[in-house]
């Protein structure tokens, strides 16, 4: 980059406010995703107006700017794979005003989740998305992928807890969007249109998120089956029932085996399983719908069904299934899990027909597909485990890939429901959202005519995702 644009971003933010340090640049390349491209600069800035005022340089010189939270996006949408600025909002990291009798809470963008929820619970709210990444993920970057986690089916996702926020253009300006009322019908939603926007079409920099009373009490039940297609129609039946859990959790047997695997078989050997969550204000309705649970998943045929308020097994189980993504290494000395088809959604009813057929999938390529997932609200994850440094085994599993993503469309579903689209989701988002693109990239137009917010992701990407990988493939390196 041009020492005279360094020094133009100097005076914005000061000399410890970027880098240009190789390491610092190589590692800012990265995010949790399969991609990486080493950008020409991070900038950590302090204030909105810092990041107006880096966007007014980057707009001047056609700069490319990529966003970034934490870095823990499974999908690309933090890689600048542009190279350009990284806009890291780490520093951005304070809890700004918290009204509880008008039900919304401030924050700036870097806040880190569980920072958010300890403040929030000293009044007795939460914001409940829970994303895995919980302990690590920022709020700013929740809202640009609309993210969400196990309690979405009964509390939603990020998109439905923002009421306004602020963000940064392109050319710079400043704007101001949204309410702090719980009813806003005022016209076109921009904060809305922001939330899953992927920092596309600006820089988040505060958001107004509305809160909800935290529950007082919870239970948990584990539902084991012989085969992942029973255990689909038994979070189907909990729901037709009906009964909406605070969370369902799916594991199919190559998840439990790699768990139990990695971390000293902490959950019961089976062919599937279920792990649902019901919460609310007493222990009669507690004791109620955990009822329920064991009724429904004992008309399914299981091999075991085990009803607990144990908070430290609960808390065994919960850890277990958070750690399938990490575990599933174990299971192939050499190789890798990696995240190709990654959280795709499909309506609950369609669950058991999902598993099944991303199961004959697997075995019609000859690749190791873990599937797992909150699938109460019918949002899947599947991981592959494969040698990193095999060209064949890349190859076979994005062929896998677009066919479990095909499956997904077909069955009325979507490509993410809670990861966003980035670049491993990018072919396949344009194929399910092929009527919309060009009203898409008319908004794109219109609000980064320059094209320097996140260049080159989801209807930018062009050919197959094997390209820029951070694996020592050579081929696609």
């Amino acid at each position: 980059m041009d020492q005279k644009i360094i020094d133009q971003i100097e005076a914005v933010v000061g000399k410890d406010g970027y880098s240009v340090e190789p390491s610092v640049l190589y590692t800012y390349g990265f995010d949790a995703s399969i991609f990486h491209r080493t950008p020409d600069i991070v900038v950590q800035p302090r204030s909105t107006e810092q990041v107006s005022e880096i966007m007014k340089i980057a707009y001047a010189n056609d700069i490319p700017v990529t966003p970034r939270g934490s870095g823990t996006g499974l999908c690309g949408a933090a890689v600048p794979i542009k190279g350009g600025i990284v806009m890291a909002m780490q520093r951005m990291n304070h809890v700004l005003n918290i009204s509880v009798a008008d039900l919304w809470v401030d924050v700036e963008a870097g806040v880190i989740y569980n920072d958010l929820n300890n403040e929030l619970s000293k009044y007795g709210f939460f914001f409940p998305p829970s994303p895995g990444s919980a302990e690590a993920c920022q709020v700013g970057g929740m809202v640009a992928t609309n993210a969400s986690g196990m309690r979405a089916v009964k509390y939603g996702a990020t998109r439905d807890f923002v009421l306004g926020l602020t963000f940064v253009k392109a050319d710079g300006e400043i704007v101001r969007c949204g309410t702090r009322t719980i009813k806003d019908a005022s016209g076109y939603q921009l904060a809305r249109l922001l939330c899953g926007s992927e920092g596309t079409l600006g820089v988040i920099t505060e958001i107004t998120l509305k809160l909800t009373t935290k529950p007082k009490k919870s239970a948990s039940c584990l539902c084991c089956f012989s085969n992942v297609e029973d255990a689909g129609r038994c979070i189907s039946a909990i729901i037709a029932k009906p009964l909406i859990p605070a969370s369902c959790e799916l594991m199919d047997s190559v998840s439990i085996n790699a768990v139990n695997k990695a971390r000293g078989n902490p959950l019961p050997d089976c062919g599937a399983l279920c792990i649902v969550e019901v919460d609310g204000e007493t222990d009669e309705v507690i004791d109620r719908d955990l009822k329920i649970v064991e009724e429904v998943a004992n008309s399914i045929g299981p091999i075991a069904v085990i009803p607990t308020k144990d908070k430290k097994l609960i808390a065994q189980w919960t850890d277990a299934r958070k750690s399938v993504m990490t575990s599933l290494s174990a299971l192939k000395p050499g190789c890798s899990s990696v995240s190709l088809a990654d959280d795709m959604g499909v309506p609950v009813s369609q669950v058991p027909k999902a598993v099944k057929a991303f199961g004959e999938i697997a075995d019609k390529y000859n690749v190791t597909i873990a599937t797992y997932g909150h699938a109460s609200d019918g949002n899947l994850h599947t991981k592959m485990v494969i040698d990193p440094k095999d060209k064949d085994e890349w190859e076979r599993g994005v062929k896998a890939v677009d066919e479990i993503f095909d499956v997904c469309i077909e069955l009325g579903g979507t490509v993410t429901g809670e990861h966003g689209v980035g670049i491993s989701k990018a072919p396949n988002y344009m194929k399910e959202r092929a009527s919309e693109l060009s009203s898409i990239r008319a908004i794109k137009k219109a609000m980064d005519p320059k094209n320097i917010l996140n260049p080159g992701k989801a209807d930018q990407w062009e050919g197959s995702i094997l390209r820029n990988l951070r694996y020592p493939c050579p081929e696609f390196m």
